[in-house]
C-alpha cells in the first residue's frame, strides 16, 4: 500500500474512531464497494475498514449520514445553491465546510431528530443527504486527482457540526412533507414532481426568477414587471400585494451576496503574499459565474484605486500587495557588533557583515559554489548553530562530499542538513544561526521572483545571516534574476570556474578601501579545498597587468 493510500486508510479509521462516523469505501463513479444498508444501523470495525483499504487501496472514504454519524449534509452544486442556503443562516455562523472537486461545497450540520432522508434538486444546485444517504469525505481523491478538502479554518476537526437554524430545517421539512405525498412510492426522493409556478413551491420560483433578475443587474422596476407577469400566470395567482416585497428581497440578497464576495476577495489578498493574477482570485474563491469574476475584478479595482494592491510587472491582470507595515528601528539599543563569520579565501577581511544580512553566491556550473558553502560551515560549526538547505544531494553524497575534506570526518560535521527546494522562508525561524540555501532554483520563465524569495528570506532572518547559492551564465556577474537577485545582497559574490570576484560589498573592513570588483583566482582541489593563485586584486589592474605580458 503506497503512502497516499495508507494516509486514506488513516483518515478513513479516524472518522470512524475519533469522529464516530459510519464509513464506508466508495468509487470514482461515487458508488458504495459495498452493500452499505446495513451500515445505516451499525458502524464498521476497525478490521473491516482495514480490509476494505486493503482491497481498494484507492478507494474514497464515504460516510453515511443520518442518524448513524447524526450528520445532515447540504451538497451545493453551485456558488448560487451555496447562497441560497447561506441567506437562511444567522451572520457569524460557523460551521464545517468541504470544496469538492467540481466547485461545489458540502455544509455539515448534525442531524439531531430530523426527519429528513435524501432531497435531490430541493433547492437549484441544492441537494441534501440526511437518513439513507452519504457524502464523500474530505482528503479523498477522485480518480482525476480532485480533492475533497476543508475550507480553511471551517474542519470538522475543530468545529462540530452545528444544529439546522429553525429556519432552514422548517423550509425544507415542508418541502420533504410535500413532495413525500407526492412521491409516495419514493420517500427518499424529495424531488420537484410537479410544475412551476403551481401551488407549494410558487413563491420559490417567483424568487428564484427575481434573484436572477437582481444578479444580471436588471433596473428594478423591469424586474417588477416581469414577476408582476409570473405573478398572474401562476396557480393560483400570486397576491399582487406581495409582489414588491419579493422583488426587495431579491435585490437585497444580490446587495448582500456582492458585500460577501467583497469581503471574501478583500480576505484573500489580505491573505495572499507576493504577487498575484485576477485569474489566481477566481480560481481560489472558485468563482465559476462570469458575474461573479467580473465583480471580484471590480473589487480588486478598488482595492487598487484605495492602494491596497498595485499593479506588479508588465502583465494586465497582475497585483501585488502594498505592504504599508513597518517597524521603527530601535537605534538606542540596536547592536553594532559584527557577526562574525569566516569566508572562504579571507573574503571576511575584506568585507563587514552583520546580523540580517544575505550573503549571495552565483556560480557557473562546476563553479565550485557547493565547495564554496561547505567550506563555510567548516570554518564557522565551532561557534555557530548551522543549516544546510539543500536542493540537489541526498545524504548519501553530502556525506561523500564531507569525505573529501579529510578531517574531520563526516560524522564529527556539527550543522543541520536539510532537503528542500521552495519556499525556504517557512524553515528560517529568525535565531542567530548562519542559514545555507544551495541553491535558489528560478523557473527560467520566473526570473524576477528571485527577488520576491531572497526578500522573503531576508524578512525572517533578523539575529541570523543567510548564504544563498545562485547559478548564474558565464561571463555575466549576477546570476539568474539578474540585478533582482542583488537587490537586498549585502555581500555579492561571482564565481566561475578558477576566479571569484566582489560583485559588491556594502559594508567595508576599511573604509578608504573598497574591495568592490577585486577578484582572485584559485584552484579548487579534490573538490573540497581552496588554494588562492595570488591575491585580491581589481579587475582592472589584472586586466593592465595581462596586457601588458
Amino acid at each position: 500500500m503506497g503512502k497516499e493510500q495508507s494516509t486514506m486508510l488513516l483518515w478513513a479509521l479516524f472518522y470512524a474512531e475519533e469522529m464516530g462516523f459510519s464509513i464506508i469505501p466508495i468509487r470514482q463513479d461515487k458508488k458504495p464497494y459495498v452493500r452499505w444498508e446495513e451500515f445505516q444501523e451499525r458502524r464498521a470495525t476497525r478490521g473491516e475498514i482495514e480490509r476494505w483499504w486493503r482491497k481498494w487501496p484507492a478507494a474514497m472514504i464515504g460516510i453515511v449520514t443520518g442518524r448513524i454519524s447524526n450528520l445532515f449534509v447540504f451538497d451545493c452544486d453551485s456558488r448560487d445553491g451555496y447562497d441560497l442556503i447561506v441567506e437562511y443562516l444567522p451572520d457569524s455562523f460557523t460551521l464545517p465546510m468541504v470544496k469538492t472537486p467540481g466547485g461545489g461545497r458540502h455544509l455539515y450540520f448534525s442531524y439531531g431528530n430530523l426527519e429528513l432522508t435524501v432531497g435531490v434538486k430541493v433547492l437549484p444546485d441544492v441537494d441534501y443527504r440526511g437518513e439513507g444517504g452519504y457524502v464523500i469525505a474530505p482528503r479523498s481523491v477522485n480518480d482525476s486527482g480532485g480533492k475533497y478538502i476543508w475550507f480553511k479554518d471551517c474542519s470538522i476537526e475543530d468545529i462540530d457540526p452545528p444544529a439546522l437554524p429553525d429556519n432552514l430545517k422548517n423550509l425544507f421539512i415542508d418541502i420533504y412533507k410535500e413532495n413525500a405525498s407526492i412521491n409516495q412510492n419514493k420517500p427518499q426522493s424529495a424531488t420537484y414532481g410537479h410544475k412551476m409556478f403551481q401551488h407549494g413551491r410558487r413563491d420559490e420560483d417567483l424568487f428564484h426568477v427575481a434573484n436572477h433578475l437582481a444578479k444580471s443587474r436588471m433596473p428594478k422596476t423591469e424586474i417588477v414587471q416581469v414577476i408582476e407577469i409570473l405573478a398572474k400566470s401562476c396557480d393560483p395567482p400570486f397576491p399582487e400585494e406581495e409582489i414588491a416585497a419579493k422583488v426587495e428581497s431579491a435585490l437585497k440578497r444580490t446587495e448582500r451576496r456582492d458585500r460577501r464576495l467583497a469581503d471574501e476577495v478583500r480576505e484573500w489578498v489580505a491573505d495572499t503574499d507576493g504577487h498575484f493574477t485576477t485569474t489566481d482570485c477566481h480560481t481560489e474563491l472558485q468563482l465559476a459565474t462570469a458575474l461573479d469574476r467580473r465583480n471580484a475584478n471590480e473589487v480588486l479595482r478598488r482595492l487598487r484605486a484605495d492602494g491596497v494592491i498595485e499593479p506588479y510587472g508588465t502583465k494586465n491582470g497582475c497585483y501585488r500587495k502594498v505592504d504599508k507595515d513597518y517597524e521603527v528601528m530601535d537605534l538606542k539599543n540596536a547592536p553594532t557588533e559584527e557577526f562574525e563569520v569566516r569566508l572562504p579565501m579571507g573574503i571576511h577581511e575584506l568585507c563587514k557583515i552583520y546580523a540580517g544580512n544575505v550573503i549571495i553566491v552565483a556560480g557557473t556550473k562546476s563553479a565550485g559554489k557547493t565547495a564554496f558553502l561547505l567550506n563555510v560551515i567548516k570554518e564557522n560549526m565551532d561557534q555557530h548553530e548551522i543549516v544546510y538547505m539543500t536542493s540537489e544531494m541526498g545524504d548519501s553524497e553530502l556525506k561523500i562530499r564531507l569525505q573529501l575534506f579529510g578531517s574531520p570526518p563526516p560524522a564529527k560535521w556539527n550543522f543541520k542538513s536539510i532537503p528542500r527546494n521552495s519556499n525556504w522562508a517557512d524553515v528560517i525561524d529568525g535565531e542567530r544561526k548562519i542559514w545555507i540555501i544551495d541553491y535558489l532554483e528560478t523557473p527560467s520563465d520566473k526570473l524576477h521572483a528571485v527577488a520576491d524569495e531572497i526578500r522573503a528570506i531576508h524578512g525572517k532572518l533578523k539575529e541570523g545571516i543567510c548564504i544563498i547559492a545562485l547559478q548564474k551564465p558565464p561571463r555575466r556577474d549576477t546570476g539568474w534574476g539578474d540585478t533582482f537577485s542583488m537587490e537586498k545582497a549585502r555581500l555579492y559574490l561571482a564565481m566561475d570556474n578558477g576566479r571569484i570576484k566582489i560583485v559588491d560589498a556594502k559594508a567595508w573592513r576599511n573604509s578608504d578601501h573598497n574591495p568592490r570588483g577585486k577578484v582572485m583566482e584559485f584552484s579548487l582541489i579534490d573538490g573540497s579545498k581552496f588554494q588562492p593563485c595570488g591575491c585580491w586584486t581589481y579587475e582592472k589592474e589584472r586586466e593592465k597587468k595581462t596586457t601588458k605580458k
